[in-house]
């Protein structure tokens, strides 16, 4: 009696190495997983694919995926804020003047990306700023950044 391998085995192996996912949470054995399932959906139409040539599309897959998972989408899915992080993260950080502070006024900056969860904050400054003026944070007081022209 000779082994030979089925769709179902390929959808079967495929679904055990996604779902092992849940336990591990590394996110690269899922795409082990995804090419398996793929090669099972093959096999479907097509049984007559050699187990040879099974093998060798499924580690394509896998390697295609992975690949392109840590070239291409993870990129993607990094957190670029600075939330959670201390003072220092703020120091330095050059934004764009919305409006300039006026006497007792404070004045708003907005950043590229959101700093300590926030884009906009209230803006203290000695330099007599404009809108649209780039400034850099140079302290913090209280709730409103220090800032000077950039």
């Amino acid at each position: 009696m000779e082994f030979e391998l089925l769709y179902w085995h390929w959808i079967v192996a495929g679904i055990v190495l996604m779902l092992s996912e849940i336990f591990l949470g590394s996110f690269f054995i899922f795409w082990f997983g995804a090419a398996a399932t793929i090669v099972g959906l093959m096999l479907v139409p097509f049984p007559g694919i050699s187990e040879a040539a099974q093998i060798i599309i499924w580690a394509f897959s896998s390697t295609v995926f992975a690949v392109g998972w840590f070239k291409f989408l993870k990129p993607l899915a990094t957190d670029k804020t600075k939330a959670g992080l201390s003072k220092e993260a703020l120091l330095g950080e050059i934004g764009q003047v919305l409006s300039p502070p006026n006497g007792e006024k404070r004045g708003t900056i907005r950043f590229p990306a959101p700093l300590l969860g926030a884009d906009e904050w209230l803006i203290i400054s000695t330099d007599s700023l404009s809108i649209g003026d780039r400034v850099s944070v140079v302290d913090l007081s209280g709730n409103s950044l220090i800032v000077k022209k950039a």
